[in-house]
């Protein structure tokens, strides 16, 4: 069986001169970072690495991983996924969902109408996006924020979306 991986977070930058990292963090909880961690560059093999010292600046998880002791060593890292093993995360609770899980499922609506697929996700500062693609091949980006989330089903799999006004008719109006 195949290790199954949950993106965590993408190394961002530096910080500071002595090897610490900026960390775009797309988990609930930056204590997660105290697993055991891989980076993957590109669609390259992930790689384990150990971490030193993990702290808070600003709300932003920083990290510091072993052999990397300078603001040089951290720039051959940006852009990097931070990976962790789905066995060594906690069992999501009853209203969670881990977002590897609802990959490829069908995306509805409130009315029950099919909207499409979710076939990834992109993570711009501070907003998370779901790229949905609809059955005629449009791309729809979706603002993920519990509010627009009206429920999943990981047996499908499947989730209910209910996105603000106006903004399917941006992706799906006739021009």
């Amino acid at each position: 069986m195949a290790d199954s991986w949950i993106h965590m977070g993408t190394l961002a930058r530096p910080h500071g001169i002595k090897g610490e990292i900026c960390i775009d963090w797309y988990a609930d909880s930056p204590l997660l970072l105290t697993t055991p961690l891989w980076i993957q560059a590109g669609d390259g093999e992930p790689r384990r690495v150990r971490q030193v010292a993990v702290r808070s600046h600003k709300g932003r998880p920083l990290l510091q991983l072993e052999g990397v002791v300078d603001r040089n060593a951290v720039e051959g890292l940006r852009g990097c996924k931070l990976l962790t093993k789905r066995e060594a995360l906690p069992e999501p609770e009853d209203d969670e969902v881990y977002l590897e899980d609802l990959l490829g499922g069908d995306v509805f609506l409130p009315d029950g109408k099919r909207l499409g697929t979710l076939d990834h996700f992109e993570y711009p500062a501070g907003l998370e996006m779901w790229v949905i693609m609809t059955d005629d091949n449009r791309e729809v980006l979706f603002p993920a924020r519990p509010e627009f989330i009206a429920g999943f089903d990981l047996e499908g799999p499947a989730v209910i979306i209910d996105p603000p006004e106006g903004l399917l008719d941006i992706y799906l109006s006739e021009k």
